[in-house]
């Protein structure tokens, strides 16, 4: 391999890092302020005292603990994404086949995250049961779909490597789930921005960037399904497919409640 190439996968290794580190830091800036303006309520409250103060300040607390970890768990798994599609790649572009065993096992990363972490309300970090939430909450029940759905993806994919794994149906199930859990976005629940003066603004903009997801994601599963059939564009499709998860990628890395 050349030294301008390595210096570009070097490159390409590390602009994940950078961007989630910057929108840590946005977050952070966007705590704080919340912050600021929670604690003026306080001295607001404090200057005329009121039966339901202590009830408003919890429910203050909780929704903006509630803000952090769902910005937290969007970014975290656009890290995982936007390293799974450098990946892929690198591994297109340089011909290293140890590459191949990397992204699915990045996809099984994300997937136990999203199934152990995304709802920390659950056992074993809360005090909610599984089955008792899986079946009253919908938005639990897509983030166990969306972790499920990866961890398949991981298992088929990481087989297919393997060379275990030579069925034509096996190059179908990538386009299927990703397409089938973009759709699924359009349509997914977020409680946690269902509250506060100006819930309206924040639910459109969260409908918003999950659309863009969607798009992305859409994008994801044709480009795949192409990459996989012999045409003349199939090179093509073969670097369109993970640059478009990389794009997937950023745009989770700056999701912002």
């Amino acid at each position: 391999m050349s030294k301008e190439r390595s210096y570009l996968y070097l490159c390409l290794f590390l602009l994940p890092l950078v961007l989630l580190i910057f929108s840590f830091l946005a977050s952070g800036t966007s705590a704080q302020s919340g912050g600021d303006t929670e604690h003026a309520s306080h001295e607001h409250h404090d200057m005329a005292p009121s039966p339901g103060m202590t009830e408003d300040t919890a429910a203050k607390a909780k929704a903006l603990a509630d803000k952090r970890e769902s910005e937290f768990n969007h970014r975290l798994a656009g890290f995982f994404v936007l390293i799974g599609g450098v990946i892929i790649l690198a591994e297109r572009e340089s011909g290293r086949t140890w590459l191949r065993f990397a992204w699915p096992i990045i996809f099984a990363l994300a997937g136990v995250f999203l199934l152990a972490w995304s709802d920390t309300e659950l056992w074993p970090f809360g005090p909610k049961s599984w089955s008792t939430q899986l079946a009253n909450d919908g938005e639990v029940l897509q983030h166990k779909t969306f972790a499920v759905i990866l961890l398949v993806l991981a298992v088929i994919e990481l087989q297919k490597v393997r060379g275990k794994l030579t069925a034509s149906w096996a190059a179908c199930v990538f386009p299927v789930l990703a397409i089938g859990g973009s759709v699924l976005l359009l349509f997914h629940q977020h409680n946690g921005g269902m509250h506060g003066a100006n819930h309206m603004e924040v639910m459109a903009r969260i409908q918003s960037e999950h659309t863009g997801y969607a798009t992305a994601g859409v994008g994801i599963g044709l480009s795949k399904a192409f990459s996989e059939t012999r045409s003349r564009w199939q090179p093509f499709f073969q670097r369109l497919w993970p640059a478009l998860m990389m794009v997937l990628g950023a745009l989770l890395l700056t999701y912002v409640e």
